[in-house]
C-alpha cells in the first residue's frame, strides 16, 4: 500500500485544558434545542429593492428591504385579511404584478416533493380572500403570464381558474386515473430521481398551456400494507386488519410510464399532442416555455440517459425541432437539465464534457457562444446574467473542494469573486442582480445571513445566530477538523474528524465513520450542516462519550469533476465501500485510535454502503448500523438504478458485485438492520430480503422495524428519540471496552 499522506487543516481551536462546560445531551440533538436558525422561503420582488417572506409564526407575509433587512410592509395577515378561515400559512406566490397573492395553507404531503393544499386568492387592493377552488385541494397552482389566470392540478387532471370572469373553474383534462393516467404532475420516480413536481406550463403569451402526460397503466405496482390507524379512524370497523396501499414503481430494467407532450389552446378549447421525436422508452424530465411563446423547451432523455436533447416545439403546430444534443460516455448529470436558463435570445446550461462542470452560452437557437467557466472545478450553481451589462453570476468551489464562494464574470472573461469569506456560501439574488442575501457558515460557524450589494459589500446582517453561540459556550463541542489521506489507488480523499472536547493524544479511542457515499453527493463540506444532524451536534454528543466521529467521502461522490465521480459507472458499492476500509485502515494507523474498535453506519445509500464496507473481504469494522438500506440494485427504481448501472440484463456483473444480498457470506461485524414499513423509496423488502440471505448464511444480526414509517423514519412523535437512544446504545455495547 502506497504512503498515507494526512493534512489536518484545523478549523477548530484545540483545548489546552479539559471540557470546561457540560456534554451535550442526546434528547437535545433529537429536539432541535441547539439547532441552527436560518433563513429561506425569500421571494424577490419585482422592483429589485425588496424581497418577501413568511413572519416566523406564518401569520403574515412581510417585506423587506435588500438594502437595510428592515420590514418595509405587511402584505399579507391572517389577523386582518377579510374572508380569513385560517389561522397559518404553509406557503405563497405572487402574481406577476404582484397584485395578487396565492396563499397555500393545510398542506399534506403526499412523497417526498408532492402534496394537496388549499389555497385562496388574496387581493392586496381589497385585503380580500377568496378560494382558489371550492371543489377540493389543489396541487402546483399556478399564475399565467398575464396574471389573469391560474392552472393548477387536481386528482391526475389539471384545471384552469380564469380571474376575470369571477374566477370561473374549467376543467382542462378528463382522463386522469389513479394508478393509470397522471396529467401534469410527475408519476411517483419522475418526482423522485428529476426532482419535479409540476409538468405543466402557460407560454409566454398566456395564450397556452403545455403539459406532460403520463400514462403509467403498465407499471408495476408495489404494495405496502399500513399498520397504525389514521388520527379519528381508532374505531374503524377493519382496524384489525392492515390497510394496503398501492402505487406504481418501476424498478430497474421494468416497464415506465409512456410520456407525451400536450398542448391546450385555452381560447379554442383545443387540445394538440406534439410529435416529439423520441419512441417510448425515453424520458421528459422537463418543459419550459421560454419567453418566445412559439418556442416551447422540452427535454428529453434516453433511457440510459447518456444523451439529452432540447427541443424546440411549436405549441400551435406541433413542429419538433432538436436544437442541441448533449452526450456523456457515462450518463449527463442531472444538473445539465435540471439547472437550464432561458433567457431571451440566448439559454445557459451546465455540461461536464471537458471533465468538470462549467457553464455555457448559446444562443436560444442551439448555436455555441462560449464557454463561460474553466478550470479544474465545479460550478456549484448559475445564479443570473446581467445581459445589459455582461455580467455572469455563478458559484463554484474553484481552490477548495470542500467550500462554495460566489463569482461574478464579464464580458472578457475577467472573474471576480464576490463572497470572501473562506467556507460555503448561498444566496439568493434580487431580481435585476443588484443584491443579494448570502448565508455564510463553516465547520465551527453556524449560518450568518448578511445583505451584499453585487460587489459584495456587506450592507447589513440580518440574522447571526447569537443565541446558539451563547447556548453553545457552556456545551463540550467536539474539537472538528477537515482532513485528507490518499488512498492505495493513489486518489486523495477528504475527511472531516470530530474529537472528543477533551481529547488525549496519549489515549486510544474507538471510533465511528459516517457515510453517505451515494453518485455526486457530498457529506464532507467546511460547512455547519455537517452530521446527522448539522453543527456536528450528535457527533459532539458521542465525542463526549469516548468516541472520535469520522466521516470520509469517496471516490464517486461530488466537487472533484467526472473522472473522480463517474468512476463508479456500471459498478455501484465497489469503489465506495473500497474507500471506506481504507479510510478505516488509515484511521487505524493513527496513534490515538483503537483499531480494533472502528464501527460504519449510514442512511440510504449510506446504509447500503455501511453492508457492502463491511463485506468488502477486509474485516476492519467492528460494528455497523445500516438504516433504510437498498440492499439489492434489481429492487430500486429504473431512473436512478439505470442512470448508474444501466438494466440488469446489460449488467448482470455489476448488479452481482453490488448486491450486499449475494456479499452476505462475507459480512464481518455485529450488524444492526434498521427499517421502516411504509418506506416509499427504498422498499422495506430490502431488508427482508437481506434478513432471509443473513439467515441462510448463518449470520448473526439485530433489527428494528418502524411500523408505517418512510424512509425518513419519523412517524410518531417518539420515534426519533428511540431510534437514535437504541443506535447510540448499539455502539456503546459494540465499540467501549
Amino acid at each position: 500500500m502506497k504512503k498515507i499522506l494526512l493534512t489536518f487543516l484545523s478549523l477548530a481551536a484545540m483545548m489546552t485544558a479539559g471540557a470546561a462546560g457540560r456534554d451535550i445531551q442526546l434528547k437535545e440533538v433529537v429536539s432541535g434545542t441547539f439547532s441552527a436558525r436560518g433563513f429561506s422561503g425569500i421571494h424577490p420582488m419585482n422592483d429589485g429593492e425588496h424581497f418577501a417572506k413568511m413572519s416566523a409564526d406564518r401569520k403574515m407575509v412581510l417585506a423587506y428591504s435588500f438594502r437595510n433587512g428592515e420590514v418595509t410592509d405587511t402584505l399579507f395577515n391572517v389577523n386582518t385579511a377579510r374572508n380569513c378561515d385560517f389561522k397559518r400559512i404553509d406557503n405563497f406566490s405572487f402574481s406577476p404584478d404582484e397584485a395578487r397573492i396565492l396563499i397555500q395553507t393545510r398542506t399534506k404531503p403526499i412523497y417526498r416533493r408532492s402534496f394537496t393544499a388549499e389555497h385562496y386568492l388574496y387581493s392586496r387592493k381589497n385585503n380580500k380572500l377568496q378560494p382558489l377552488s371550492t371543489n377540493g385541494p389543489q396541487q402546483e397552482p399556478i399564475f399565467s403570464p398575464d396574471g389573469t389566470m391560474v392552472a393548477f392540478a387536481r386528482e391526475n387532471n389539471i384545471f384552469l381558474v380564469k380571474l376575470l370572469f369571477n374566477s370561473s373553474e374549467s376543467q382542462v383534462t378528463t382522463d386522469g386515473k389513479y394508478g393509470e393516467i397522471i396529467n401534469g404532475i410527475p408519476d411517483w420516480v419522475y418526482e423522485e430521481e428529476f426532482a419535479t413536481s409540476r409538468s405543466f406550463d402557460f407560454s409566454a403569451d398566456s395564450k397556452m398551456l403545455a403539459y406532460i402526460r403520463y400514462d403509467e397503466s403498465k407499471v408495476m405496482n408495489y404494495d405496502m400494507p399500513m399498520y397504525i390507524p389514521s388520527a379519528g379512524e381508532s374505531n374503524h370497523e377493519y382496524d384489525d386488519y392492515k390497510r394496503p396501499y398501492s402505487y406504481k414503481y418501476p424498478v430497474a430494467g421494468a416497464q415506465n410510464s409512456v410520456v407525451s407532450v400536450h398542448t391546450f389552446d385555452i381560447k379554442n378549447q383545443v387540445t394538440r399532442k406534439l410529435n416529439l421525436p423520441i419512441d417510448s422508452t425515453y424520458y421528459i424530465p422537463r418543459i419550459e416555455f421560454t419567453q418566445n411563446p412559439d418556442f416551447l423547451a422540452v427535454i428529453t432523455l434516453n433511457r440510459h440517459q447518456n444523451q439529452m436533447d432540447i427541443i424546440q416545439a411549436n405549441p400551435l403546430s406541433g413542429i419538433c425541432k432538436r436544437i442541441l444534443r448533449e452526450e456523456s460516455p457515462e450518463y449527463i448529470n442531472e444538473t445539465t437539465y435540471q439547472e437550464l436558463t432561458f433567457f431571451k435570445d440566448h439559454f445557459v446550461m451546465q455540461s461536464e464534457r471537458d471533465g468538470y462542470n462549467h457553464l455555457y452560452l448559446y444562443t436560444i437557437g442551439g448555436n455555441l457562444v462560449k464557454q463561460l467557466t474553466k478550470g479544474e472545478y465545479d460550478v456549484n450553481g448559475f445564479i443570473g446574467w446581467d445581459e445589459k451589462k455582461n455580467l455572469f453570476y455563478y458559484s463554484s468551489n474553484e481552490g477548495n473542494p470542500t467550500q462554495t464562494a460566489v463569482y461574478r464574470l464579464d464580458a472578457k472573461n475577467k472573474k471576480t469573486r464576490i463572497t470572501q469569506k473562506e467556507g460555503t456560501n448561498s444566496t439568493t439574488f434580487s431580481k435585476g442582480l443588484k443584491y443579494f442575501v448570502n448565508s455564510y457558515q463553516n465547520l465551527t460557524t453556524p449560518p450568518v445571513v448578511t445583505l451584499n450589494d453585487n460587489n459584495g459589500k456587506e450592507l447589513a446582517t440580518i440574522l447571526d445566530n447569537k443565541e446558539l453561540k451563547e447556548k453553545l459556550k457552556g456545551i463540550n463541542m467536539g474539537q472538528k477538523e477537515i482532513f485528507t489521506f490518499t488512498n492505495s489507488d493513489g486518489v486523495k480523499l477528504y475527511g472531516w474528524m470530530i474529537k472528543p472536547a477533551d481529547f488525549d493524544p496519549a489515549k486510544k479511542y474507538p471510533v465511528i465513520m459516517h457515510q453517505y457515499s451515494g453518485p455526486y453527493s457530498q457529506k464532507v463540506k467546511d460547512s455547519w450542516a455537517i452530521g446527522q444532524y448539522g453543527g456536528g451536534l450528535f457527533e459532539s454528543y458521542m465525542a463526549s462519550n469516548g468516541f472520535i466521529m469520522v466521516c470520509v467521502d469517496g471516490r464517486g461522490t461530488a466537487g472533484r469533476g467526472t473522472k473522480f465521480g463517474k468512476c463508479t459507472y456500471m459498478s455501484l458499492g465497489v469503489y465506495e465501500s473500497k474507500d471506506q476500509v481504507e479510510a478505516a485502515k488509515y484511521l487505524g494507523s493513527l496513534p490515538y485510535v483503537d483499531k480494533n474498535n472502528i464501527a460504519i453506519w449510514g442512511w440510504s445509500f449510506g446504509g447500503y454502503n455501511t453492508l457492502m464496507a463491511m463485506s468488502e473481504g477486509t474485516p476492519v469494522f467492528k460494528a455497523g448500523v445500516a438504516i433504510a438500506a437498498p440492499t439489492d440494485w434489481r429492487f430500486y427504481d429504473t431512473v436512478y438504478t439505470e442512470r448508474y448501472m444501466r438494466t440488469p440484463k446489460e449488467n448482470k456483473e455489476g448488479y452481482d458485485k453490488g448486491s450486499a444480498i449475494l456479499n452476505v457470506d462475507k459480512l464481518h461485524g455485529n450488524l444492526l438492520l434498521i427499517h421502516g414499513t411504509a418506506d416509499d423509496n427504498v422498499h422495506f423488502r430490502n431488508m427482508v430480503r437481506y434478513i432471509h440471505a443473513l439467515t441462510q448464511a448463518g449470520k448473526q444480526f439485530r433489527t428494528a422495524i418502524y411500523p408505517d414509517s418512510n424512509h425518513s423514519i419519523y412517524f410518531g412523535s417518539n420515534t426519533r428519540s428511540q431510534m437514535f437512544e437504541m443506535i447510540t446504545k448499539f455502539f456503546f455495547e459494540n465499540l467501549k471496552n
